[in-house]
């Protein structure tokens, strides 16, 4: 017996009907007969949550052979419906070069020639009395996590959490964005075909999904988006003691020094600002730099949007559009009050705003209140890199900071000085690019890390194992109570004291020399 199913249903029940009812109850695994018998009276959410949860008990996606095999089927997923996603990209934000993709391919590419290394045991630093003991952390899978994506860049934010979770061990709970709608529709219909359906399913849906998702148990939670939703889904976590990865955002600062060549960094910095329409959750928020530069910054960004975008960037198919109508008005909002250097024009049919420049923009200004998330790019004026620095401290810390000076001193004063997800000297966004760097921010941008074996650790237990053989019981005796060992009661202090290995090594090795080069000489 065989049924055609929709996309909500579960492919428990497609197992369950393969079969006359007499015999399929006794051919279903145990687990998916309980989900079967309680699943009428489970919400969607928790179903696919239990299911998951069910799969992950198995052992299934522990060994690392399953793991390399799901990142490849991953990996694949991306290259065979490299179209299909970027003609919902296209849909979703009016993208016609599709880039976020090769950033996965990197990283799935990386965790799986990595993956023995990263999943092996770490030995650490003995004492003396453990010298003979097996001494290591084993990174171990959490269980099950959920990840919840954002809409800006719905592919790259959301599969690159799913990389690591795959690669630690973890089932995954996937919840792409609903506001990038088209996006999501590929993700669901078109993942489970390379994926386990059981260990990642995908879920769609708006706010009461997410809520009633969030409902649930989790062993951890990755969420991306704004600090609003992220004090949310952090309460919700603290129901169950779930830890979270918070990848936030918040107002970017840019310094640009007076003695940098302003051709360059005006450069980087508009392509930084304006690729995707200003929806980078690091992009530039805001420029800070000398009144006497300001005018010389506002016309060689002029050029760049030029250069980049045409004189029509409406009409230029590689400048992106605002994902809808209630984040188009709440942009354009933060115009009222400052005074447009560059563009400034809008069609809101299209969701289109400009590369817009503000200038003689002040920190009590409306589009300093909060983060803009759009193509506009204030410039506020400082009397140099003291006040720039103290501008940046009397608010929350970024997710990054900019810096574009040729004076390597006043870069690492400012690296010393300031605190942010990151820092980036004479350039911009670049650094998402570096897989060995955690991405991540500090305070109101976020926390936790990943990229590479920093997602990998971050969405594993790191826990502490010793092994240790029954013999010796006489050395041991160090840690007994001083009157059952009273005779090496002097030396508890040496073996509990802890041992550079290293060290002793290179003391081992420098007597050994010293000892064979006095030999040589007597000899001689």
């Amino acid at each position: 017996m065989l049924r055609i199913y929709t996309s909500g249903e579960s492919s428990v029940s497609l197992f369950y009907h393969l079969w006359a009812p007499s015999n399929r109850r006794r051919l279903l695994p145990k687990w998916a007969r309980s989900l079967t018998q309680y699943g009428s009276s489970m919400s969607r959410e928790q179903l696919v949550v239990e299911r998951a949860r069910r799969a992950f008990q198995t052992g299934m996606s522990k060994p690392l052979k399953f793991r390399v095999h799901q990142l490849k089927n991953l990996h694949r997923f991306i290259t065979e419906r490299r179209k299909d996603i970027a003609d919902a990209v296209n849909k979703d934000l009016n993208k016609v070069k599709l880039f976020e993709t090769l950033g996965l391919e990197g990283e799935i590419d990386v965790a799986v020639e990595r993956l023995a290394e990263w999943a092996a045991p770490r030995p650490v630093e003995k004492s003396l009395l453990t010298i003979l003991d097996e001494v290591y952390i084993q990174p171990e899978p959490l269980g099950v996590v959920l990840i919840i994506g954002a809409w800006n860049y719905p592919w790259a934010v959301t599969l690159q959490p799913l990389v690591a979770a795959i690669a630690a061990g973890n089932a995954a709970v996937v919840k792409p964005s609903e506001v990038s709608s088209h996006s999501a529709k590929v993700m669901e219909e078109l993942l489970p075909l390379y994926l386990d359906k059981e260990l990642y399913p995908v879920v769609c849906g708006g706010v009461s999904e997410t809520q009633e998702l969030l409902r649930q148990r989790f062993d951890h939670i990755f969420y991306t988006g704004n600090s609003t939703v992220g004090k949310l889904v952090m309460e919700a976590a603290a129901r169950h003691l779930t830890p979270v990865t918070l990848e936030l955002g918040g107002k970017s600062p840019c310094y640009i020094d007076k003695d940098v060549d302003l051709r360059v960094a005006c450069r980087r910095i508009t392509w930084g600002k304006f690729v995707n329409c200003g929806q980078t959750c690091i992009a530039p928020d805001y420029i800070l730099c000398e009144p006497s530069i300001q005018d010389r910054v506002v016309e060689e960004i002029r050029k760049c949007i030029t250069e980049f975008y045409t004189d029509d960037p409406k009409s230029f198919e590689d400048y992106g559009r605002i994902i809808n109508q209630r984040h188009f008005q709440r942009v354009m909002s933060l115009l009222e009050g400052s005074t447009v250097a560059i563009g400034g024009d809008s069609d809101q049919s299209q969701c289109y705003i400009a590369p817009t420049v503000l200038k003689d923009v002040t920190g009590g200004s409306k589009v300093m209140q909060e983060e803009i998330f759009g193509p506009l790019l204030p410039i506020v004026t400082v009397s140099g890199v003291d006040e720039a620095i103290q501008f940046i401290n009397e608010r929350e810390k970024p997710l990054a900071l900019y810096v574009f000076s040729p004076d390597n001193k006043l870069i690492r004063r400012v690296i010393a000085e300031t605190s942010s997800g990151a820092l980036v000297a004479n350039d911009c966004l670049v650094h998402f690019t570096v897989s060995a760097l955690p991405f991540g921010g500090v305070g109101n941008s976020g926390m936790g890390r990943y990229h590479s074996q920093h997602g990998f650790d971050q969405l594993s237990h790191l826990r502490a194992c010793l092994i240790k053989k029954l013999n010796l019981e006489d050395a041991n005796a160090m840690r007994y109570p001083p009157h059952t060992a009273k005779k090496l009661g002097w030396a508890r202090f040496f073996l509990l004291k802890r041992v550079n290995l290293r060290r002793l090594r290179r003391m081992a090795l420098l007597a050994l020399f010293s000892a064979m080069t006095a030999f040589i000489v007597q000899v001689r």
